[in-house]
């Protein structure tokens, strides 16, 4: 198998009573798993199969809709996990590199969250709203549908994805039902900026 579901690094009940274990659990070894089995299905026997993620969806749109779909999901739930923690929330710390960048693009935390809520809460259908770095180490918000991503070719703003949110229904319907905009909020308080600092200091180099 060229792709593995990763490990969350928490428990599926860690993120309550933000995220429900019910969603987690079902999220990660359903929705998660399924997406790794068919990307996986899907380059099985061709070159892909010995590429990295990342260099399969800059090229996404030449590789088919399973590639691109499944490459996406597999891609934008393992940067998902990785930027939530039990122990989230709050902001990055304003004298690191993160801090920083997100003051001069956004002036104000909050200015932040109400920007990046408007993106995932405006999002037509299923999709992800992302915190993105440009190639000279700016940052903006964007959403993408389905399981697209700023990293495909086919994106409409590209760039290196540092935190996403998963904006599909089955990432939330469970416990927030049709109201997204709670759901969004919930996503606040467990966002790991010490992890998402970690990437952004990657990406920005």
């Amino acid at each position: 198998m060229a792709f593995k579901l990763p490990k969350l690094p928490y428990e599926y009940d860690a993120l309550q009573p933000h995220f429900d274990k019910r969603t987690m659990k079902i999220h990660h070894t359903k929705h998660h798993n399924g997406y790794t089995n068919k990307l996986n299905a899907a380059i099985e026997g061709t070159p892909l199969a010995k590429k990295s993620i990342e260099d399969i969806l800059k090229n996404a749109s030449k590789h088919g809709a399973g590639v691109r779909n499944n490459g996406g999901g597999f891609y934008n739930h393992s940067l998902f996990w990785k930027t939530l923690s039990p122990k989230g929330g709050g902001a990055p710390k304003a004298t690191s590199k993160l801090g920083k960048a997100m003051a001069k693009a956004f002036g104000t935390h909050e200015k932040f969250q109400a920007q990046f809520a408007t993106a995932a809460g405006t999002r037509f259908g299923s999709g992800w709203a992302w915190l993105c770095v440009n190639k000279r180490g700016g940052l903006f918000i964007t959403s993408t549908p389905n399981q697209d991503n700023p990293l495909m070719d086919c994106a409409e703003k590209k760039g290196t994805p540092i935190l996403g949110l998963d904006v599909w229904e089955h990432a939330y319907y469970l416990k927030y039902q049709n109201r997204r905009p709670d759901y969004v909020q919930a996503f606040f308080n467990v966002v790991n900026w010490d992890q998402v600092s970690k990437l952004y200091n990657k990406a920005a180099k």
